[in-house]
């Protein structure tokens, strides 16, 4: 992997005058370069098991999803961690949909660790870490917000705090489908037609993987100008339906320790898999390392 280097992602001389020509109103000029300064992507370079990771770190993710809703860009943002890559290795739609992502950040310690081997220098930052951020930059810049998922009951326990953390986030719509495990053409039609109808500019999908995914992957070419980002359990943490982990532990790298013993029936087999896919990488990573002296 390929050391990191970090770039704004556009000139601000290029960037006012190119807002001035689409007529977009001064105030909004002024935050999309407020926004812009800070937003840095990394260059293509890091890559875990054939997977670009083109996003260091929480800030950067946050400053780009702003950046690009403000600008009307679609995008698809993706977290990858170990259980993704196990999946990908069966799934072949779910690494295409990973492959045509325009975001994808490292959540996980081993993603990170493993880019840390290749001297890449990855923070870790998952779709539980995006929303708050992004839901208090949406409501100074004035975005709006639409989310899918998780279930009714957890959805409309956190979209009312989410109201109450701030009051001027603009909540175009909201849905809670039940979604196939590999999403359908008939399904996907009908949640774009609702995020179409609604204005949105950006879409938070929490479904968890593999079905988020491959549902924003179907979603992207249906709503032209929609930021979708997969946050998985994210607003099951905001309703309180599920715990996360304490701090403490998330910054050990413990957290998957934390959700193993909460469900231990359900996650033993996918942590064993994701422990599997891991030696795996390492074996390749040693290998690649001898051929290279």
């Amino acid at each position: 992997m390929a050391e990191s280097r970090f770039s704004e992602t556009q000139p601000f001389r290029e960037r006012r005058a190119s807002a001035a020509r689409a007529g977009v109103p001064p105030y909004r000029r002024r935050a999309t370069d407020r926004v812009a300064k800070s937003a840095f992507v990394l260059d293509p370079g890091c890559s875990i098991d054939g997977v670009t990771i083109n996003v260091p770190t929480l800030r950067a993710a946050y400053g780009e999803v702003a950046r690009r809703a403000l600008s009307e860009i679609g995008f698809a943002l993706f977290t990858l961690n170990l259980d993704h890559l196990a999946t990908m290795r069966s799934n072949a739609r779910f690494r295409a949909a990973y492959q045509r992502a325009s975001l994808v950040t490292a959540d996980g310690w081993p993603v990170v660790w493993l880019a840390n081997r290749g001297n890449v220098r990855l923070e870790r930052t998952c779709g539980s870490d995006l929303v708050d951020p992004v839901c208090k930059s949406a409501a100074k810049l004035g975005i709006p917000v639409f989310f899918v998922g998780p279930e009714p009951s957890s959805q409309i326990y956190a979209l009312s705090a989410l109201r109450k953390r701030y009051p001027t986030l603009n909540m175009v719509g909201r849905y809670a489908p039940s979604i196939s495990t590999m999403p359908t053409v008939e399904e996907a039609d009908a949640v774009a037609k609702r995020i179409n109808d609604s204005g949105a500019r950006l879409c938070f999908v929490c479904l968890g993987a593999p079905k988020q995914e491959l549902l924003v992957d179907a979603l992207a070419p249906l709503c032209q100008g929609v930021g979708f980002l997969c946050v998985g359990a994210a607003l099951d943490f905001i309703s309180g339906h599920s715990r996360r982990a304490p701090y403490w532990l998330q910054r050990a790298g413990l957290e998957w320790l934390w959700r193993l013993l909460g469900d231990p029936k359900r996650l033993a087999p996918r942590y064993l898999a994701s422990a599997h896919a891991l030696i795996l990488l390492l074996l390749r990573s040693n290998r690649d390392a001898m051929r290279n002296k």
